[in-house]
């Protein structure tokens, strides 16, 4: 279950700086590229999953 929590988070954690990147124009391809929306929203993700990740490698079981 640990392993489960940490992957989530580290996906969580990577989509976040996935959609800074893109929300600042640096990944392009995509409808969210330049577009600051995205770059606000990958901003507040990226805590989400490190607060994941600290709360995974805590958890114990």
């Amino acid at each position: 279950m640990r392993l489960i929590r940490f992957v989530l988070a580290l996906i969580v954690l990577g989509l976040g700086a996935l959609w800074s990147l893109q929300g600042l124009g640096l990944v392009k391809g995509s409808f969210m590229t330049g577009q600051t929306q995205w770059l606000y929203i990958g901003l507040v993700t990226m805590p989400v999953g490190i607060v994941g990740l600290s709360w995974a490698s805590r958890s114990r079981v």
